[in-house]
């Protein structure tokens, strides 16, 4: 059985793959060595009539130019013989995993890991015939609830700022108001100040009523 490989840094031959510059690298494999059991239990007898040796070589080639990786972002894949096809998830679109064992499997130690994405349509990418496919499963999964608690992190962070800022608003809001009333409160003063002295400036004009008013009943008196 191969052991998972769990190197910081990427093996030769992995110039396919271009990372962030925040991601590292978790994990890295191939198909199993025993997952050409299969091909060989068909292809030799076949090899005497020169058919097995295609079905021989095309297994080989396929295992040799398969290459997985799990990295602390994203699942990547990368196949083809002649040509390269590389196919990346990244963990947030990650709705479920699974994996499974043939006849094969179950007795050398291999399996499919296969990953099905939210909104996709069945199997978006599997590991196919990797060495102890349950613990990549787990490795997977531990990956997503990672990636699930820092984004909780984040979240309340920004959650903490914005109530941060909602009170800063409120205390400015606050002192604002508290300054209009002070604004207002003197403005009320000093108009309560200013009414006695209209009040004591009407008074002359009372008294030179009253005294017009003794005058003109001397007059009075005197007729």
């Amino acid at each position: 059985m191969e052991p998972p490989s769990t190197e910081d840094t990427l093996p030769d031959g992995f110039d396919w793959l271009s990372l962030d510059p925040e991601e590292e690298v978790v994990w890295t494999g191939k198909p199993h060595s025993m997952s050409l059991v299969p091909a060989l239990v068909v292809g030799v007898p076949l090899s005497l009539v020169l058919v097995g040796i295609p079905i021989i070589a095309g297994a080989y080639l396929s295992r040799e130019n398969t290459e997985y990786v799990i990295t602390t972002e994203a699942l990547y894949v990368k196949r083809g013989i002649v040509s390269r096809d590389v196919k990346r998830v990244g963990f947030e679109k990650v709705q479920d995993t699974s994996y499974a064992q043939g006849l094969f499997g179950t007795q050398f130690g291999y399996g499919s890991v296969d990953i099905s994405t939210a909104g996709g349509s069945g199997v978006e990418l599997s590991f196919d015939s990797v060495a102890d496919p349950k613990r990549i499963q787990e490795l997977v999964n531990e990956r997503i609830r990672a990636r699930d608690r820092g984004g909780d992190a984040d979240d309340g962070e920004s959650k903490a700022d914005v109530l941060a800022d909602i009170l800063t608003e409120l205390r400015a809001i606050r002192a604002a108001v508290e300054d209009d009333g002070a604004v207002a409160d003197d403005a009320t003063d000093d108009a309560d100040a200013g009414e006695p002295d209209e009040r004591d400036g009407g008074s002359p004009s009372t008294d030179g009523e009253g005294s017009n008013t003794d005058a003109a009943s001397t007059s009075t008196d005197d007729r």
